[in-house]
């Protein structure tokens, strides 16, 4: 074969290679998530059953903690001050299905599998992502790992630690009249909302990054609605807290600071994106 029919070939075959990876691309992508998907299972499920072999400490420690007259954050505030002292009621769970009990084990096996795995989890989600990501975007999200299961698991402990005691406070202490018989379905489900969606949110300044990145949201509009934003966390705090300016503070905070945080991300993207337009 002559060189000029050598160097022919060798430049179609490039092309040749592009056109069977896009071929491939699509069933080699489905495949790939789907191992991403059987590994976090796995994950969760390992984690899942050995919460649930450890019933008595789960449940006793961690899930009737916020309940316990002796739980950590109320040990805290007391020592602090008198005036931000708080004690929730003495209440009993109590079951009205049959396998209620079960179930509800099941669930909270789940929950804590998830929030335990999450880390693991992400990864496996961030490795089918990040390869479709041009070179200098994966440097520029370097350790999104480590940062986004960070501030899930605060916010799980924010939750977990401020919302869950100031929640379970009030709600047990309001009266109107009735007989309180909470039941232990609707206890675990309160304490999910507590917790779990607070970790979700304490993501915002991962989730502004990314929407900064494709121009979505703007420093400017943020904070044109920083005041709606701060009524917002306001009102959900006076929600969850007794009526207390001081404990209403202590909730909306943390939150207000994130928002705060967010802002300046989506600067620095900003930023970023000016310089490389320029």
């Amino acid at each position: 074969m002559s060189e000029s029919n050598i160097e022919n070939s060798t430049s179609l075959s490039p092309s040749t290679n592009v056109v069977e990876e896009k071929e491939m691309s699509f069933l080699d992508h489905l495949e790939e998530l789907r191992w991403h998907i059987i590994k976090s299972l796995i994950a969760i499920i390992v984690i899942a059953i050995a919460v649930f072999l450890a019933k008595d400490f789960v449940f006793n420690t961690i899930i009737f903690g916020p309940k316990q007259n002796d739980f950590v954050t109320y040990e805290f505030l007391c020592g602090l001050s008198e005036r931000l002292c708080l004690r929730p009621p003495e209440f009993e769970l109590i079951t009205r299905e049959l396998g209620e009990q079960f179930l509800v084990h099941l669930k909270v096996s789940f929950w804590l599998g998830l929030i335990v795995a999450f880390p693991y989890v992400f990864y496996q989600f961030w490795s089918f992502i990040k390869p479709g990501l041009y070179e200098n975007e994966q440097k520029a999200t370097r350790g999104t790992v480590v940062i986004c299961s960070l501030l899930f698991l605060i916010g799980i402990a924010f939750g977990y630690y401020v919302i869950a005691p100031f929640a379970v406070t009030f709600l047990t202490s309001y009266d109107v009249g009735a007989t309180s018989a909470p039941t232990l379905q609707s206890y675990v489900n309160y304490m999910t909302m507590f917790t779990i969606p607070t970790g979700i949110i304490f993501e915002l300044p991962i989730l502004v990054y990314f929407l900064s990145k494709i121009g979505i949201i703007t420093p400017s509009f943020m904070r044109t609605y920083r005041k709606h934003a701060i009524i917002v966390m306001l009102i959900l705090a006076s929600i969850i807290t007794p009526p207390d300016p001081q404990t209403m503070i202590l909730i909306s905070l943390p939150l207000i600071i994130l928002y705060e945080f967010s802002i300046l991300i989506s600067a620095r993207v900003q930023k970023q994106r000016e310089k490389a337009d320029a």
